[in-house]
C-alpha cells in the first residue's frame, strides 16, 4: 500500500476534503546545497494536493472533524497497471505502425518515408487515446482513488 498524510480541510454529508503536501525528494538528498535540482526545488512552492473523497461513517467508523489528520491508501497494484497502461499502449503503437508504415514504404505503396513516421505516431497518438478511455470508462478506475485507512496524530506541516 502506498500511504500518504493528509488533514481534513472539509467534512459535508457524505464527503471528505483533504489537502496533502507534495513532497521532492530533493528534500531529503544530502546534496541539496550543490545541486541545480535542488536549488530549484528549494526556490520553488510547495505544492498542495486537494481531494475530495467519499466518506461514510458507518464503514469507516470514525468521525472525522476539520482539522484532524489521516492517513490515505492506494494499492500499488492498480497504480502500477494503471502506470503500465498509460506508458506501454502509445509505445506499442508507436512501434507497431512504424512497422507498418515502414513495410508500406517498401512495398511501394507510399510514396515517402515520411508517410510511414506519419502513421507510427498516429499508432501512438492512438494507443495514447486508448489508455486514456480505459482510464476513464472502466470498473476499476474506482480502485484508483485513495481510500482513509487511519486517524493520525496531528501534524502541523500540512497548514
Amino acid at each position: 500500500m502506498i500511504e500518504e498524510r493528509a488533514r481534513v480541510i472539509a467534512v459535508d454529508n457524505e464527503q471528505v476534503t483533504v489537502v496533502s503536501e507534495i513532497k521532492s525528494s530533493c528534500k531529503g538528498c544530502s546534496q541539496l546545497d550543490s545541486c541545480g535540482s535542488g536549488q530549484i526545488a528549494k526556490a520553488l512552492p510547495h505544492a498542495k494536493l486537494k481531494l475530495t473523497l467519499n466518506y461514510n461513517v458507518k464503514y469507516t467508523g470514525k468521525v472525522l472533524m476539520p482539522g484532524d489528520s489521516i492517513i490515505l491508501a492506494l494499492p500499488e497494484k492498480h497504480v502500477l497497471v494503471s502506470a503500465g497502461q498509460v506508458y506501454l499502449f502509445p509505445l506499442f503503437g508507436l512501434i507497431s505502425c512504424s512497422a507498418i508504415g515502414q513495410w508500406l514504404f517498401k512495398q511501394q505503396f507510399l510514396s515517402h518515408e515520411l508517410f510511414g513516421l506519419a502513421i507510427g505516431l498516429l499508432g501512438a497518438y492512438t494507443g495514447f487515446y486508448f489508455a486514456k478511455f480505459i482510464q476513464k470508462n472502466l470498473k476499476g478506475s474506482d480502485k484508483l482513488q485513495p481510500k482513509i485507512i487511519a486517524l493520525a496524530p496531528s501534524h502541523h506541516s500540512l497548514e
